[in-house]
């Protein structure tokens, strides 16, 4: 049974999908590192860049983004031929200072800025529109041709030559009035968002995305039945308001108990932060994941077989095959991945392990391709990279090994520790004492002590911290009693 289980009571906001109990999918969002993939924005652009036929925009966020000509309403709707527009420089489309609504495709990573376009889409149900898109499309989860054929057939209808429209699976299953007056709500709310632009003289957002709740909802719409458990009365209630199959029973978790912790989940994030994942057999992977690359071993470790050593090694390559697929997914590995596998002599057998790991990506929502083994035998793949891995989004560079190594954050601590008092609502405690380095107290505390007492309401505990000193963040929870005995233990 599939089982959706949404952690949405304290600021870091989680969820995680589980299949017959084995966690399948996961979704970490911090405050601080929430995409803005989706955001749209006013942007000022600061530089064209002829020869890359791509400019500079600066759209408030601290690093200015990178946008291409192709990206460009006035480049998509220019009625002149490819060929002629293909040998047209982006200086004919843009120039420099000019305003323009922007929406990131794709998050700022290292060095790098976010990807940008100029193509706004405004997401509704069912219906993607573009106001500048001069196309119709059907989702490709959408398989019959005759089915596409309707759809694409109706959307010319609704939209006029300029404008895109996009078909969500879900749409397939809407009556056309339904989704015609989804498409005008649409049409009005960037008409209203053009209009609101046009007293803003800075760059800044001017639309930003829920990207949790979208994830979520895009989540179950994909489910066929199960059931969606969640420890935030307001957002089950969102929910049910919102869903459109029917065989899903959405709960809310009343226990006491954090809701990750009651169903296994927190000890699985731990194991994803972990260098060494064992398979079942014995067998173990090596993830080595650098900023440009990740690359994944494969080792025999403790399994042997009965059969000759070629069966083993291609029992275990299997294995590792269906693993790798599910902890790319589940660590969100993006860009270029290698996969040092067994060596294998035969080319039957490479092919059927290949096969392995495709069926296994295919469940993946993100866009992967294999490339297909280097001369020594190492498989090459990509996988579209959106936003941070969880190993990035949930650590930092540890002090103590100067970066070699990575350590819980501060952040991730800190919710760690709300989560950890929210346990003890329904206490007889008055009040608990936390030892706790600056950076850990700094987080939970947040600006004029704003989250503790927000903390302290909710859990009816007074909270009080004694200062710890550690070359990287931690805390501990030294006692919990009355306010009277906790307080003359604390830090003055």
């Amino acid at each position: 049974m599939d089982q959706l289980i949404i952690n949405a009571l304290t600021r870091e906001k989680r969820f995680a999908l589980l299949k017959n109990e084995k966690l399948e999918r996961l979704y970490i969002e911090q405050p601080d590192q929430q995409s803005l993939v989706g955001n749209i924005y006013l942007g000022v652009v600061e530089k064209v860049v002829p020869g890359m036929n791509a400019a500079f925009v600066q759209f408030g966020e601290e690093k200015s983004g990178f946008l291409f000509r192709d990206k460009l309403p006035s480049f998509v709707l220019d009625p002149r031929s490819k060929e002629e527009k293909a040998n047209r420089s982006i200086s004919g489309y843009l120039h420099q200072g000019e305003k323009l609504l922007v929406q990131v495709e794709k998050d700022a990573a290292g060095t790098k800025g976010a990807k940008l376009t100029a193509i706004i889409e405004i997401q509704g149900d069912h219906l993607i529109y573009m106001p500048s898109g001069k196309y119709t499309a059907v989702s490709k989860k959408v398989g019959e041709a005759e089915v596409k054929k309707k759809w694409r057939a109706f959307g010319e209808q609704l939209k006029t030559e300029e404008e895109g429209i996009i078909f969500r699976t879900s749409a397939t299953s809407q009556t056309e009035e339904t989704l015609k007056e989804e498409f005008e709500r649409l049409r009005q709310d960037y008409q209203e968002l053009a209009l609101q632009v046009k007293n803003k003289k800075k760059p800044g957002i001017v639309m930003a995305k829920d990207f949790f709740y979208e994830e979520l909802l895009s989540l179950m719409s994909s489910l066929r039945s199960g059931e969606v458990i969640a420890d935030d009365q307001l957002l089950k209630k969102r929910l049910e308001g919102n869903k459109d199959n029917s065989s899903l029973d959405i709960r809310y978790h009343q226990k006491s108990e954090n809701i990750f912790e009651a169903y296994g989940i927190e000890k699985e994030i731990e194991r994803l932060l972990k260098r060494v994942v064992w398979l079942d057999n014995g067998a173990y992977l090596i993830f080595d994941i650098a900023e440009a690359l990740t690359i994944i071993d494969v080792n025999t470790g403790r399994f042997s077989s009965k059969n000759d050593l070629r069966a083993t090694v291609v029992a275990t390559n299997k294995l590792a095959a269906k693993e790798i697929a599910r902890q790319i997914r589940l660590r969100d590995l993006g860009g270029m991945i290698l996969i040092d596998f067994i060596d294998m002599k035969n080319a039957e057998d490479r092919e059927a392990v290949i096969k392995v790991l495709e069926t296994a990506l295919a469940e993946d929502g993100r866009r992967t391709r294999i490339a297909g083994l280097t001369e020594l035998g190492i498989l090459q793949l990509t996988r579209k990279k959106t936003k941070l891995t969880i190993s990035e989004a949930m650590t930092t560079h540890c002090k103590v090994c100067s970066g070699t190594g990575r350590v819980l954050s501060a952040e991730t601590l800190a919710f760690r520790l709300e989560r950890e008092l929210w346990d003890h609502r329904q206490s007889d405690y008055e009040a608990a004492l936390i030892e706790a380095t600056d950076e850990v107290i700094e987080v939970f505390s947040g600006e004029n002590d704003v989250h503790r007492m927000r903390v302290e309401d909710a859990v009816g505990v007074k909270i009080f911290f004694s200062k710890r000193q550690s070359p990287k963040p931690d805390y501990n929870i030294r006692q919990l009693g009355t306010v009277k005995e906790i307080s003359i233990k604390a830090d003055k």
